[in-house]
């Protein structure tokens, strides 16, 4: 089994430039002053120290544009890297893979309000992307089954791929639906999909099921500094948990107790007291947490 590359721990590449506007003002004068004979540089270099002088602020704007369209290139080139594409751009380039943005929910204008079409996040995208080539395989390996499985119906969430015993592959399905169970629906299409002869080795013996969801609470009293500006930095906090929840609510992946403080450590909390949980969630491979419920109480912190 390959082992995916995280591609947000990539280096940037070197067809991206750095955004120095400082540097670029710096070039822009020698430049200019480069421009004049040897007895009159002295004068303009001297001249181009003083912000107010109308030579150094067009200098300026000129540095200012040159970055701008910098970052123009730059953001068109990263339009084309799977690392670092978004929204249409990632379209496309997953479309390169033959993968297609899977459509969660279709958007209903019959109701009120009306909810617009909620489409696959970038992440997820970019997740099956990345799997695609696996995908090729007919020799049963593990990211193989995983892209299957993840394109096998719009609900899916999220895949783990298990070999308990020796030519037997257990398949858990996490639902982006409710608390995550994957109905009755979402296995047969992931189980259609892995039992094509396409993909699955004539010796595998597949099950599919559903994730066991595991629920749990966050209750927490966060110590704020004396300030006005409380209220926001609550909902800063709740935010931030919000984030980790969310982040969190995949196959096996823990919930720690480091992780939830962290999260609530936001910029204004002198300090958290976490009640519940009152020990790390560990979880198995084919589990996933469900946060059923977030109860943040503040209080003033003494110190200043």
């Amino acid at each position: 089994m390959s082992r995916l590359v995280d591609l947000s721990k990539l280096p940037a590449p070197n067809i991206l430039e750095p955004l120095d506007f400082e540097q670029l003002l710096a070039e822009r004068k020698e430049s200019f002053i480069a421009l004049f004979s040897q007895d009159e540089q002295e004068y303009w270099r001297y001249r181009l120290q003083f912000e107010s002088d109308p030579v150094t602020k067009l200098l300026e704007e000129n540095a200012y544009l040159q970055m701008l369209e910098i970052e123009r290139i730059n953001n068109a080139a990263k339009a084309t890297m799977l690392a670092y594409s978004t929204g249409s751009n990632l379209d496309v380039v997953s479309g390169n893979y033959n993968v297609q943005r899977k459509v969660i929910d279709q958007a209903n204008d019959s109701v009120s309000p009306p909810f617009k079409k909620v489409l696959e996040s970038d992440t997820d995208l970019r997740l099956r992307t990345q799997l695609a080539f696996e995908g090729m395989s007919v020799a049963g390996p593990r990211n193989a089954y995983l892209f299957h499985a993840l394109s096998a119906h719009h609900q899916v969430a999220d895949v783990s791929v298990q070999s308990p015993n020796p030519a037997e592959v257990l398949i858990s399905v996490l639902s982006t639906e409710e608390n995550g169970i994957a109905n009755n629906e979402i296995l047969k299409a992931v189980e259609k999909a892995l039992n094509d002869d396409d993909i699955r080795p004539v010796g595998d013996r597949l099950i599919v099921q559903s994730a066991e969801i595991v629920n749990y609470q966050i209750q927490a009293t966060i110590y704020l500094y004396q300030s006005p500006d409380g209220e926001i930095v609550k909902n800063q906090a709740i935010q931030s948990l919000q984030r980790f929840v969310k982040e969190r609510r995949r196959i096996g992946r823990d919930i720690s107790l480091s992780g939830i403080y962290a999260s609530l450590q936001v910029e204004g909390v002198q300090r958290v007291v976490l009640t519940n949980p009152t020990q790390d969630l560990v979880l198995t491979p084919s589990q996933a947490g469900y946060c059923t419920e977030i109860n943040i109480n503040t209080a003033i912190s003494d110190d200043y």
